[in-house]
């Protein structure tokens, strides 16, 4: 796999298919993610960084993250990666509470995850953690704890999302004997609001929906999806774009790569329409600080879109969920929770 991973970044860099064109711009971030690459051996970690490097131009000071959860990183671990040119952590915490992480089927115990924190604070100063929130049975107390929690540990990034029951996860199950509640979207909404207020209170900006950052602390691999930016992803079922098509890779390990070699690349490829475009920007910019530039929708889409859009938007400006300000329609903090749902009632279906 590591082999055909490294395969994949050369054939990239090429082009080989008539499918993709290269992406000539400089690489500014590089993201262990999609799974549990902290499984990864070290050695194997550095030469797929190396083959980045190697296949494409890289600015000075890239951010390089690993995904881990916090049984993956052992201090031995944590000592290994601050040694290479990882510069960042992202931890899959979810919680500081063991009936959570049990419910959440979760792999790892709180003495883990604060151990895994104490170890890796001394090591990193660029740390992400995950937090669940809407979590049946969790009272707002226990959820404000959660936040102290990690604000203890001096973190200057978190990721916090509502909890969802997928299907076939234990979690589903419990729900279906109803061993368990099912998530109350309410609940979810008053904790939402907790964490937006005791962050912001803690110098954290929420610059994006789902993610609160310390100046100088905003995720650039995530950034890049939400400002639109190109990305390429390697592996079995990763996504890229590159502005104006999107691509997504088998999900099959061996059917991925038994492609590779054979010198195709495993990508299906959608062409976005310009209504497509539209609507993605829409969807990311609300959930972002930088919102949508009304000035960037009529320069790209022209002024059907932004007659639409401005329609669309009043009863939800009026509703006090949407404002306008200094040309950029944004959410209000009443309105941030509800994003999702405002930006699928602003985006645009049948006009190409």
């Amino acid at each position: 796999m590591v082999l055909a991973l490294a395969k994949e970044i050369e054939m990239r860099s090429k082009s080989i298919t008539h499918h993709t064109s290269p992406i000539t711009e400089q690489i500014e971030t590089i993201y262990f993610g999609g799974g549990t690459p902290s499984i990864l051996q070290i050695e194997d970690l550095r030469f797929l960084i190396d083959e980045v490097y190697r296949n494409f131009k890289v600015v000075e000071n890239p951010e390089i993250t690993v995904e881990a959860n916090p049984d993956d990183l052992t201090e031995t671990r944590i000592i290994e990666l601050s040694k290479n040119k990882v510069n960042r952590l992202s931890i899959g915490i979810q919680s500081f509470f063991e009936d959570d992480l049990q419910l959440m089927n979760r792999a790892h115990n709180v003495e883990e995850a604060k151990k895994c924190l104490e170890i890796a604070t001394q090591y990193f100063d660029n740390i992400s953690i995950d937090l669940i929130y809407g979590v049946p049975q969790m009272s707002n107390e226990k959820w404000l704890q959660n936040i102290e929690t990690a604000l203890s540990f001096g973190m200057p990034h978190i990721s916090s999302y509502a909890l969802t029951v997928e299907p076939k996860t234990a979690l589903h199950s419990f729900i279906q004997k109803g061993i368990i509640p099912q998530p109350d979207d309410e609940v979810a909404q008053e904790h939402f609001h907790i964490l937006v207020d005791k962050l912001s209170e803690n110098g954290f900006i929420h610059y994006e929906l789902s993610n609160f950052g310390k100046e100088n602390y905003f995720s650039k691999n995530n950034s890049s999806y939400w400002l639109g930016k190109k990305y390429i992803g390697i592996g079995p079922s990763a996504h890229s774009y590159d502005g104006k098509n999107r691509g997504w890779n088998v999900s099959n390990n061996s059917l991925y790569i038994k492609s590779i070699q054979e010198n195709k690349l495993p990508i299906e490829i959608e062409t976005l329409t310009k209504t497509d475009r539209y609507n993605e920007y829409i969807m990311t910019g609300l959930r972002t600080i930088w919102g949508v530039s009304f000035e960037r929708i009529e320069q790209e889409f022209g002024k059907t879109y932004l007659d639409y859009l401005n329609q669309q938007a009043a009863k939800f400006i009026e509703d006090h969920l949407l404002f306008v300000d200094d040309n950029i329609l944004r959410t209000t903090k009443k309105g941030k929770f509800l994003s999702d749902g405002i930006a699928s009632d602003l985006f645009l279906l049948n006009l190409e």
